[in-house]
């Protein structure tokens, strides 16, 4: 067309669609995706251990982040892992299933990110583990800032 401004952004922006992969084969819409993301077994179980029923509302982030981090005494670090992937994941159901226009999205490398109305994504699983391993940021803090209208 010629609008130097449009040639420019066109190509960012389809370079950046390229990088998702919208569903992978056996999930056929977001509801799935998010139902599949949301049964963070591993941390349900240790949440429960601790007298702790996670039930997907912003509240349970609070709680979560009050519990003593007896993860960082497990011997297991694949257990570790798992735990702070599922600590991510629970992170974004809960910002998918109570912030309008929050959503689940693939990357083209299969790791799930949380998109947020306003563009911004979120690497949840990448939060998960920085929150097991030193507590910061808090679950709570990374909901209440996407939150922010």
């Amino acid at each position: 067309m010629g609008i130097p401004f449009l040639d420019r952004w066109r190509p960012r922006r389809d370079a950046a669609a390229a990088k998702v992969a919208r569903y992978p084969d056996g999930v056929g819409d977001p509801a799935t995706l998010a139902a599949m993301l949301g049964e963070c077994a591993l941390l349900r179980a240790r949440a429960e251990d601790a007298g702790l029923t996670l039930d997907d509302t912003p509240e349970s982030l609070s709680a979560l982040d009050l519990l003593p981090p007896v993860w960082r005494e497990w011997e297991d670090p694949q257990e570790v892992a798992e735990f702070a992937h599922d600590a991510g994941l629970y992170l974004g159901s809960v910002i998918v299933g109570s912030i309008t226009g929050a959503a689940w999205d693939l990357l083209a490398d299969g790791r799930p990110f949380v998109r947020l109305a306003s563009g911004r994504e979120l690497d949840v699983t990448s939060i998960g583990r920085g929150w097991v391993s030193g507590g910061t940021p808090s679950l709570w803090q990374v909901y209440s800032e996407a939150d922010e209208r």
